[in-house]
Formats: C-alpha cells, structure tokens, sequence
C-alpha cells in the first residue's frame, strides 16, 4: 500500500508481470496457470525457496501450474491483486482491508489458526541498552515501523504509541524499513532505538538465531489482531474457487503451514477484519493514502 512499482518473484514470467502480460489462456476466469502471491514481509528470495512444498501441493491437488510471486512491497501486492496479475493472494490483515477497498470483488476464505487461536501480537522492542525504556521514552526520538501498510508493524504500535500520548511526526520520528525482519535488525544493532513488528515473526527470529533476544528489550505487545487472511479473485470460476479454498483449507503438512507461521487454516470472512478499519478510524488514517 505504498508507490513502488510492481515487481515480483525471480522468475522470467513474474517479470512478464511488471508489463501487464496475462499469457495464462484465454478463460481468465478458469486461467491455466494461478499465481500465489506472498505478504513481502522477509526476504523475497527465502519466501519463494520456502513455498515450493506449497506449489507442488497445489499443482498437485489443483492440477494447474502454480507460480509462486513475491512483491516488492504490500503495495504492489495490492495493485496486482486489483488488476487481476494474480489470484490468490496471502495478506496482512491492514493490506487485506486497502485491497478490499480497492478491489471490491476480492474474497477472503482462510485464517490462520497459531497457538489455538486466529489472531496474533504485535511487539514493540527498543535497544537493550540504549535509551528507550519505556514507551514514554520515545518522545523525540526516532521509532522503526514496517511498511505503511502492515498491521503487526505500522497501524497497532501506532496506535499503541497514541494511546500513550505519542504521535507520530509530532512526538516522534516515523522510520519506514519496509519488512519485519528489517525493523528487528535494526533496533537489535541500535540504528534505530525502538520499533515496532509481528510477534510471531520476531518469535521465529529468535528461535532461528537470526536474533538475538538478549540485544532487546521488550516494550509491550497489542491488544490481538485478527491473523493473515487468504483471499481469492472473485471473478473465478466457481468450481476453481472452491477447489482452491478446500486446498488450503485442507492443508495439515506441518511443513508447508510453516510457511505461513500457523497449525492449520480456518474459515474466514470480511466482517473478521472490521476491527482494522475501527482502528485506521481512531487514528484518523487516511486508508486510501497509505
């Protein structure tokens, strides 16, 4: 939900992306190849790497080729979601509600369900030992956020800082790093002396050490926000749209549910994600210009 141009994946037929081209048959509505579009929250390359057990499942059970496709940015996910370059589509639940806004016809079908439950946390972290202690530390110093579309990290540790009487631009300096990931190194080395992101993200940094909790402090977390939907093209066909639903919904490899940091898939609707518009209300956000 930002301005960079769409580019995807790493592959030769995600570049045919960028140009618009849809050489995918000529039924759009029952396409010969269905491209599955990942929330750009850590690095493209090892997002793409870690799906393939998901493409040869859904080549498997769908009986189409499967493209796999990383974007830039939550942006370009959702002008792609919106022109139709892709069918399915894994979002956070802030870039679910701006692309639904944008692309009326879009269907959310699936929820990730972690620890029991179909919500998660946000987490806002400061340098062990640098200055920010507490939240009220970060008045007049700089706070890392993701992208201006992410929930988990922009529009809850916002919020979180206004109900403490921070707001941004005005108390604080506003640092977009773009992925999750990114927000945690930096405030892990001190570039930065606090930050906000997914819980469950920075949970899998540290339990892969690729971050080291001890460089951190813990800040607080959020109120539960519900998880990352599933959504589809509502344009498909009927019979294809179901089929591609029961697939995920399905899905009980623990290896492929990794990927999206869940125990399984539930039903989801569009009225689940209601609280994310309540909240971009009480912030006084303008949805449509992030």
């Amino acid at each position: 939900m930002r301005r960079r141009d769409f580019i995807a994946g790493m592959t030769s037929a995600t570049a045919g992306l960028m140009l618009g081209q849809t050489a995918l048959g000529a039924d759009r509505n029952n396409p010969d190849k269905l491209r599955v579009a990942l929330l750009p929250d850590e690095n493209a390359s090892t997002l793409i790497q870690n799906a393939q057990p998901l493409k040869a499942y859904l080549e498997r059970i769908l009986r189409k080729d499967v493209e796999i496709v990383v974007t830039t940015d939550y942006s370009s996910m959702i002008e792609a979601m919106r022109f139709g370059r892709i069918e399915v589509g894994y979002f956070g639940p802030l870039s679910y509600v701006l692309a639904k806004s944008k692309a009326p016809e879009i269907e959310p079908f699936a929820v990730g369900v972690e620890r029991g439950q179909p919500n998660y946390k946000s987490i806002l972290i400061a340098t062990a030992e640098g200055p920010v202690k507490t939240l009220a530390d970060v008045k007049g110093r700089p706070f890392a956020f993701g992208d201006q579309a992410s929930t988990s990290s922009h529009l809850a540790p916002r919020s979180i800082l206004a109900k403490a009487g921070l707001i941004a631009e005005k108390d604080y300096k506003a640092v977009h790093l773009g992925q999750h990931d990114a927000v945690a190194r930096a405030v892990a080395s001190g570039q930065v002396p606090a930050g906000g992101l997914s819980e469950s993200i920075y949970r899998v940094l540290v339990e892969t050490n690729k971050l080291d909790a001890s460089k951190l402090r813990v800040l607080g977390l959020s109120d539960p926000i519900p998880n990352y939907p599933m959504t589809v093209q509502g344009y498909l066909a009927k019979e294809l749209k179901e089929a591609i639903k029961q697939s995920f919904l399905k899905l009980d490899d623990p290896a492929i549910l990794k990927l999206f940091r869940v125990e399984r898939l539930a039903p989801a609707s569009d009225k689940d994600y209601d609280v994310l518009r309540e909240m971009a209300t009480i912030l006084q956000l303008n949805l449509a210009k992030l």
